[in-house]
């Protein structure tokens, strides 16, 4: 890191981990006191020493906090020179997982096929950009032999950023879809933001090791894109080996599409007994049957992309399937819930775009109910098309046979309304707390009930409050 100490510590003493945020702090941790628009780490080192840190790196010494100090040119640089440093040693290999939806549950997913064969450990929760990812890699223990991580970005040149960190074995792709539309849409073009998405997604492969391995989804025309230019771009010499690298999936593809998935899953049909999904795994001329405790195709695709690449890495068959036993829903990501009154709550509000809050709504309505509700937020930085998105939502939910929709936010006002001219029964409000005071009055035993928005919505108070509602 190129920092001076200040202070004394014990002879061998070392660090396990890091910490950004003092609260976090549970002892043994390097404490980074970064800059930020609200606030300055600087403020914190007292507070991280007291918790127990091992020490902090700052830019400015802070007097009397009583513990060392290591001063830094740059707080930040130190945090990734250190990622660096530690990546280097590590002898772990790294699988990375990006697209525009699904990363953390394909994380989750691969991070659970690979345990069947292997010492795993994976990003805690989504941790995936130039602050995130460092702190899951500074947190890997020496006997882990796979890292699963999530990687993401908001802005071109970000991903490609996180790659160089991270210098991935397997890069998996899982979407593309207008997610952040907003930062790269190019003159009010959509498809050009879109196709300017697919480019900033593939960053993820500048840091890709030089026989790494990539996890694509076929039945995505933007990732077949951008795997396509990438082998195009490679060295024609090499072309056939990297193509041998290459792992597509696709769930029930049709017949003669190109390119041709290894790894498929085919007869998708929802349980009957309990929420999720079974289907046939097909990989190589061998067929598993998998019960997946997670509800609609968005989730078998998110587990085809985990067991394609756990499958070519040696995983059997029959372990992937039974590895699908264990899945479970992370909060806000689809988690179906039986509330007490007899309703059915999908939690999916954790974010949204306009394609992935179609497919929960696909979802969703193949659970059985006596009233299908969306309870729909807001899909932010869609840029000059968000209006047109969210009347299309609307229409989507009515054509699909939503008997109520409710729309939470300003952008929901052409939802609503167009959910209305298909014949839904509507109903709308101003924001999540709004929504949060009314929406608990509007759900009846029996209800299948959708909450989906993205992150600025704050969706998660109106689950709250039904799920308060459901307990008194």
């Amino acid at each position: 890191m190129n920092g001076s100490l200040i202070g004394e510590v014990e002879p061998g003493a070392s660090y396990r981990g890091a910490a950004i945020d003092s609260r976090r702090v549970e002892g043994g941790e390097l404490f980074f006191a970064l800059p930020g628009e609200r606030t300055d780490g600087h403020r914190f080192v007292a507070n991280a020493l007291a918790a127990g840190a091992a020490a902090s790196v700052v830019t400015t010494p802070v007097d009397r906090v009583g513990g060392p100090q290591i001063r830094v040119e740059d707080v930040t640089a130190a945090l990734h020179d250190l990622t660096r440093d530690h990546r280097r040693r590590l002898e772990a290999r790294v699988a990375s997982v990006t697209g525009s939806a699904g990363k953390t549950t394909t994380k989750d997913l691969l991070a659970l096929v690979l345990g069947e064969r292997w010492r795993v450990h994976k990003s805690p929760g989504n941790l995936n950009n130039l602050l995130g990812f460092p702190l899951t890699l500074l947190a890997v223990d020496e006997d882990c032999e796979w890292l699963v991580a999530e990687m993401g970005m908001s802005v071109p040149g970000e991903l490609a950023a996180v790659s160089r960190l991270g210098r991935p074995d397997v890069a998996v792709f899982t979407n593309i879809r207008p997610a952040h539309l907003a930062g790269f849409e190019q003159e009010g073009e959509v498809a050009a933001g879109v196709e300017a998405i697919a480019r900033a997604k593939a960053e993820l492969l500048e840091g890709l090791s030089s026989d790494g391995m990539i996890v694509a989804n076929a039945g995505d025309p933007h990732v077949v894109g951008l795997v396509e230019r990438y082998l195009a771009e490679g060295p024609a010499s090499g072309r056939a080996a990297a193509m041998e690298r290459v792992v597509w999936y696709e769930v029930e593809p049709a017949d003669g599409k190109t390119p041709v998935a290894e790894t498929t899953a085919r007869d998708v049909e929802p349980l009957s007994e309990e929420p999720g999904t079974r289907f046939l795994l097909e990989w190589r001329g061998a067929v598993a049957p998998v019960e997946l405790p997670l509800h609609g195709r968005v989730n078998v695709e998110n587990f085809l992309a985990a067991a394609a690449c756990a499958l070519r890495l040696g995983v059997p068959i029959e372990r992937a399937a039974a590895a699908a036993r264990g899945a479970g829903s992370a909060a806000g990501r689809g988690e179906v819930v039986s509330l007490p009154s007899g309703a059915t709550l999908v939690d999916d509000s954790y974010n949204s775009n306009p394609e992935a809050a179609e497919l929960a709504l696909q979802a969703a309505r193949m659970l059985d109910g006596r009233r299908h509700v969306a309870i729909l937020g807001e899909m932010l930085e869609l840029g000059s098309a968000a209006r047109r998105y969210h009347r299309e939502l609307g229409s989507a939910a009515a054509d699909l046979g939503f008997d109520l929709v409710v729309g939470v936010g300003n952008l929901t006002t052409e939802l609503v309304a167009a959910a209305a001219e298909g014949g839904s029964e509507t109903v709308w409000f101003e924001d999540s707390r709004s929504a949060s005071a009314g929406a608990p009055g509007l759900v009846r035993g029996g209800d299948v009930v959708l909450v989906k928005g993205s992150r600025g919505s704050a969706l998660e108070e109106v689950v709250g409050a039904l799920r308060r509602e459901e307990a008194n």
